[in-house]
C-alpha cells in the first residue's frame, strides 16, 4: 500500500498520458476482434471530433491542476474532510472509502445534476449525441463540461478530504473504467452481469446511451455500480434493443462535426421523448 501511495503521489504526467494513451489503444483494438454492434462507420473520422474532446479536456485539467493540487494539500495538513474525521481508519479503508466518495461527488453525482438541469443538460448532450458509442466516446465532453466535472471533483476533495494520491489514483481509475464502459465490446452475459454488481459494465452503460427517457436518465455510474443501485437510477435493457444518440438531436451527420458540437449547448431546449419501459 505504502508502494501505491509513493507512486501515486508523484505520478509523472508521462506516466498519466499513457495511462489514457494505452486504455484506449488497448479498448480499440479489442473493439476489433470483439464489437458489440458491427457499426457501419468510417472509425477514424468518428473518432476525431471525440479525441479533439479528449485533448481540450486534458488542457482545462492541465490548466485548473493547481486548484487540485492545493485543495488536496490544504485537506491533509488541516485533517479536514469526511475520511479525516474518522478515528483509526486502516490505511487500506482510507484510500478505497476515499476512491468511493470521489466517485460519488465527482461523477455520479456531478452526472446526474447534468440530467436534471437544463443548461447543464444541454452542455451534456455532446456526449449524448454520439451514435456510433465506443472506447472514444469516453472522454467526448464539451469543454464547458470539463469545467463542471472539474468543480465537483475540486468540491469532492474538500468534503471528502482526500490527499493527492487519492486523487490522481482515482483519476487513473476514473479513466479506464469510462474507456471499457463506453467500449464497442461484447462480453458474455453472465461476465457482464457480475461484473455490474461491483463496477460499472458495458451493457450497463450502454443503457445510459440509449436515446429516449427513462433509459437516458439511469445508469449515471462512473467506476462503481453501487451509486445506482442504491439511489435507484440503476436499468436493464437488452442490448440489441438500444439506440445510440439522443432524440432531440437526431442529425447524425451534425453530430459528428466539431463546430456544430461546440454550439450544441446553445440551442434552445427541447423536451426528450419518453416511453413506457413496460412496453
Amino acid at each position: 500500500m505504502e508502494t501505491l501511495i509513493n507512486y501515486f503521489e508523484t505520478i509523472p504526467s508521462l506516466h498519466r498520458s499513457l495511462i489514457l494513451v494505452g486504455g484506449l489503444t488497448f479498448f480499440w483494438l479489442l473493439e476489433g476482434s470483439l464489437p458489440l454492434v458491427n457499426f457501419k462507420y468510417k472509425k477514424w473520422k468518428h473518432a476525431l471530433p471525440n479525441i479533439f474532446f479528449t485533448l481540450t479536456t486534458v488542457i482545462i485539467n492541465f490548466g485548473l491542476a493547481f486548484l487540485l493540487l492545493g485543495s488536496a494539500d490544504w485537506v491533509k495538513e488541516n485533517q479536514f474532510g469526511i475520511i479525516n474525521w474518522i478515528p483509526n481508519l486502516p490505511l487500506w479503508a482510507y484510500v478505497l472509502l476515499g476512491v468511493l466518495l470521489l466517485d460519488f461527488i465527482g461523477a455520479y453525482l456531478a452526472h446526474y445534476v447534468e440530467h436534471k438541469v437544463k443548461p447543464l443538460w444541454m452542455i451534456h448532450l455532446v456526449h449524448h449525441s454520439d451514435h456510433h458509442v465506443d472506447t472514444t466516446t469516453a472522454n467526448r465532453h464539451h469543454p464547458l463540461e470539463s469545467v463542471i466535472r472539474f468543480a465537483f471533483t475540486l468540491a469532492g476533495v474538500f468534503i471528502v478530504g482526500t490527499p493527492i494520491y487519492i486523487v490522481f489514483l482515482y483519476q487513473s481509475l476514473s479513466l479506464v473504467a469510462t474507456q471499457f464502459s463506453h467500449a464497442n465490446i461484447k462480453l458474455p452475459k453472465r461476465v457482464d452481469d457480475v461484473l455490474s454488481y461491483l463496477i460499472v459494465s458495458p451493457n450497463m452503460h450502454k443503457v445510459h446511451h440509449h436515446y429516449k427517457l427513462p433509459y437516458t436518465d439511469s445508469n449515471y455510474g462512473n467506476i462503481f455500480s453501487v451509486w445506482d443501485r442504491l439511489f435507484g437510477t440503476y436499468m436493464k435493457l437488452d442490448p440489441k434493443l438500444i439506440v445510440y444518440g439522443v432524440d432531440t438531436f437526431p442529425d447524425e451527420d451534425a453530430n459528428g462535426k466539431i463546430g456544430a458540437l461546440l454550439k450544441q449547448p446553445f440551442h434552445k431546449y427541447r423536451k426528450p421523448t419518453t416511453i413506457d419501459p413496460s412496453e
